[in-house]
């Protein structure tokens, strides 16, 4: 079968190294692996193509591939894959779920303790050779995580291990998702059904947003929710930018209705050059990096080459995507 490998960027950590494609050539000889390594590739790689690794296909190249049957991406998210044409269609979608929500959480509770105890003042006034303890002191005050009250939006891989960090170090952690039935992982004191989010808004310190992007979920942070948080409130998102209503965030952080943010994604990215949120002092941006880790194209390879031997074998593949739920 033909095997194209898809996965390139502007950015070179998110483009796959050529080593972990020949690397895929030497484990099955008997397939054939195009290696795509831009846009202006795809099309004369699609028309033969049966199976993709690849971390973002559009309409228009499902378009031109009438032999696809599997996807696998290297990303958890597969929203920008899912049109009706192809959630209708035959070809099966699957992810790589799972394989970053360690290094995520670790980024979570980075942000969150960065932010709790002001480190972006601190690092604006040690370039500026200043002495700020007054400053720092100001409400709200410099706070520990312990005792915090946190909220989980979304518990997957990425919630519970979230979840299992902030509760080590002695927070008070809730949940909301949509499947509330299922049992609470470790960690978490109580799941709330997505509908009580607005609910549960108002007694969290640090609200943490870790759901997939799915129809449902597009701002399901928006002006009401926000208005909903305390003013001492810190939000991070580490899921897609655009389950958050972008100006509403900026305008909260901006008129102080809550006290921070940690933003790893954003509506449009990479994040404007004009956009307020890079002046904001009560923010911390960091690129769309909280998934990477040390090995993160070994970790992403090993699955699809599992996965592959899977589909060789005609087994069932690992972290098969509901097209209809998105995830």
């Amino acid at each position: 079968m033909t095997v194209l490998v898809a996965i390139y960027s502007p950015f070179a950590a998110w483009n796959i190294p050529d080593t972990h494609v020949e690397r895929l050539r030497r484990e099955f000889p008997h397939h054939q692996f195009v290696h795509a390594r831009h846009e202006g590739d795809m099309p004369s790689s699609l028309a033969a193509t049966e199976i993709a690794f690849a971390s973002e296909l559009r309409e228009p190249h499902f378009q031109a591939a009438p032999s696809l049957r599997w996807v696998h991406s290297p990303a958890a998210g597969v929203g920008g894959m899912l049109s009706p044409a192809v959630v209708k269609g035959p070809v099966i979608l699957s992810n790589s779920r799972g394989m970053s929500g360690e290094t995520i959480a670790e980024h979570v509770l980075g942000l969150a303790l960065a932010l709790f105890r002001k480190f972006p003042l601190a690092m604006r006034a040690q370039r500026a050779h200043e002495w700020t303890q007054d400053e720092a002191m100001q409400p709200p005050p410099l706070r520990m995580i312990k005792g915090t009250p946190v909220l989980l939006v979304g518990l997957g891989g990425i919630g519970a291990a979230c979840a299992a960090r902030f509760a080590a170090l002695g927070a008070h952690v809730t949940a909301v998702r949509r499947r509330s039935g299922e049992p609470a992982p470790p960690g978490v004191s109580a799941v709330h059904p997505a509908s009580d989010l607005l609910q549960l808004l108002p007694a969290a310190e640090l609200i943490v947003v870790a759901a997939p992007q799915t129809a449902s979920t597009r701002q399901m942070i928006g002006r009401q929710q926000l208005a909903a948080m305390r003013r001492d409130a810190i939000f991070i998102n580490v899921s897609r930018g655009k389950l958050v209503d972008e100006a509403a965030l900026t305008e909260a952080l901006w008129d102080g209705a809550i006290a921070g943010a940690g933003l790893d994604v954003f509506e449009h990215e990479p994040l404007d050059t004009a956009s307020p949120l890079w002046d904001l002092p009560n923010v911390i941006i960091t690129p769309h990096t909280s998934g990477f880790r040390p090995d993160h194209w070994d970790a992403a390879t090993d699955l699809f080459a599992e996965n592959l031997h899977r589909f060789d074998r005609g087994e069932p593949l690992l972290n098969v995507v509901d097209k209809h739920e998105g995830y």
